[in-house]
């Protein structure tokens, strides 16, 4: 074996060097590039220009609980959550009381934040239910009304849930709806939480993904601004036309989660952005987009809207938007919809940000009627006793009806709300009017026009059996049924599952082929796997 010279290894050794050189030529500038990149996540800013659509949501890594800790307190499935039970309604003599008087609520939020709980294989939590947004959540075929402001149907009939003498008494409110080409011109103000909460579950992603479903439906005559707030808010982007689309969408996909959460100062700078764009005639809006956990400067519904009321009051209404399980406050977003003359949605799924954003678009901005309410009377001669089921946060003392001072819900084009009664006739009632449900609203157009309308239910229209009631009621019915088993109602002690499955699978095949009716089968099934032993309220 031949060995090799001394010049063979010279050569060999400089061939090794110049490799290793050209290899570090190619590395050092992909290193450099890192190294920046690393600094720029320390100190990125809010806003980062970025021409693309959003790409699909990826999953999030796992967040530790924010109260510390690997898991979250008292066995729960997510940690701070905050909810409020509002209680049950109770029955009502009708020799005690016979009229009663409630705010109209369009709210949906409870039903899709239940819905999640129960696709990720939990029950929610029983304050996290609220009936009538269960039943609100849904589409009926109300007639459409010609020429008043709204159409009221009535339906009367045996309750498939309660017992010998108890009927339901379902009332369907059906709001005008809104031609194309009447739709009024929208000032928006996003106020968007860039918080360090909104990285869990990639929320602040959801929220662009929304935002751009959302500016997909505005049109030439539309104008966006933008205020993020995280430790402290600031204005984004002034008022831009649909010109501009492409710069906020721009601005949007350029947002970061980082800091504290000062939902105080966001809203304010919000209602202050409006405030100077405020334009009359227009749709004068501000959208909250959130998970509600604030923890810098005012952090309670109240306190936060004592800054912003003289807003409201002027015609700029608030709508907030929930996102995210864990780390959610959903007290501070509903009051400040309830307060702020608004709505309230939660969005779980791009799905369900395009039935905001995009199907129901009109319906959240455009308001038709202000202060509605809803005042019922029991014929006393007819019906023994009686209750609401749902509205425990919306109702009013009787006296309030005719009080223009005493605030009430708000009722977009199209809108439509649903409410069920409870009630027992009388061993041998008169055969005469059972209930008159009377409608009051403000004409949000003109100031001081207040209009009423009136329908009576008679004793001659009850049906004689839940079999032949309408899909509407059965749907309403089967949705409030699931609601308060859910909630472990004290009504709904006796109450099952199977009995709500059994009402959906008898409605006309095509309700049950539309897809939100097919998903509340699903979610019903999904609870009754998931059903232990309930304990229900002894209240």
């Amino acid at each position: 074996m031949e060995r090799k010279s001394k010049r063979t290894y010279l050569w060999e050794a400089l061939a090794l060097v110049i490799i290793l050189t050209i290899l570090a030529a190619m590395a050092i500038p992909n290193f450099l590039k890192f190294q920046a990149k690393a600094k720029d996540q320390v100190h990125r800013p809010l806003y980062q220009p970025r021409l693309s659509y959003p790409a699909p949501i990826p999953p999030s890594p796992a967040y530790p609980p924010a109260h510390g800790g690997s898991v979250p307190p008292n066995a729960v499935p997510y940690d701070a959550m905050f909810f409020e039970s509002q209680g049950v309604n109770p029955f009502i003599d009708t020799d005690d009381d016979w009229v009663s008087t409630f705010a109209v609520d369009v709210d949906t939020a409870s039903y899709t934040i239940s819905r999640k709980y129960l696709f990720n294989g939990h029950l929610p939590p029983q304050e996290a239910v609220r009936v009538e947004e269960f039943v609100n959540y849904f589409k009926y075929d109300y007639p459409i009304p010609s020429q008043d402001t709204f159409s009221i149907s009535l339906e009367g009939l045996p309750s498939p849930f309660g017992g010998e003498n108890y009927h339901l008494l379902r009332i369907g409110i059906q709001g005008q709806e809104v031609d194309v080409g009447e739709q009024k011109n929208a000032v928006l103000t996003l106020v968007i939480d860039v918080s360090g909460s909104m990285s869990r579950e990639n929320r602040l992603e959801m929220v662009k993904q929304a935002i751009h479903i959302l500016l997909d439906q505005l049109g030439r005559g539309d104008q966006v601004g933008v205020v993020v707030f995280n430790t402290t808010g600031r204005v984004l982007l002034d008022h831009l036309g649909m010109a501009e689309k492409r710069t906020i969408l721009r601005a949007i996909d350029g947002l970061y989660p980082d800091g504290s959460t000062n939902t105080d100062e966001g809203l304010r700078l919000g209602f202050q952005l409006a405030d100077a764009h405020f334009r009359e005639g227009a749709i004068n809006r501000v959208i909250l987009l959130s998970d509600g956990v604030a923890n810098e400067g005012t952090t309670d519904a109240e306190g936060i809207l004592d800054k912003i009321e003289w807003y409201a009051s002027r015609g700029i209404a608030l709508t907030t938007i929930g996102f995210g399980l864990g780390n959610y406050n959903d007290v501070l977003m509903e009051k400040l919809a309830d307060q702020g003359d608004g709505n309230y949605a939660y969005v779980d799924t791009l799905e369900e940000a395009k039935r905001v954003f995009d199907d129901n678009l009109v319906a959240t901005l455009q308001i038709i009627a202000k202060d509605v309410k809803v005042q019922l009377e029991f014929n006393r001669e007819v019906v023994s006793r009686y209750r609401l089921i749902g509205y425990e946060n919306r109702d009013l003392k009787d006296k309030d009806f005719r009080n223009n001072r005493r605030d009430a819900g708000e009722i977009g084009a199209g809108h439509q709300v649903t409410a069920l009664y409870e009630f027992k006739l009388h061993p041998k009632p008169l055969r005469d009017w059972v209930a008159s449900v009377t409608l009051r609203s403000h004409d949000p157009a003109r100031e001081g026009i207040v209009k009423e309308q009136n329908q009576k239910l008679m004793f001659w229209e009850l049906k004689g059996t839940f079999a032949v009631a309408s899909p509407n009621t059965k749907l309403a019915a089967a949705a409030a049924e699931f609601a308060e088993i859910l909630r472990k109602s004290y009504w709904a002690r006796e109450g099952s599952l199977e009995a709500v499955i059994e009402v959906l699978q008898d409605l006309p095949r095509e309700f049950q082929r539309r897809p939100e009716v097919r998903e509340l089968i699903d979610l019903v099934n999904l609870a009754k796997s998931l059903q232990g032993s309930y304990t229900f309220d002894q209240d």
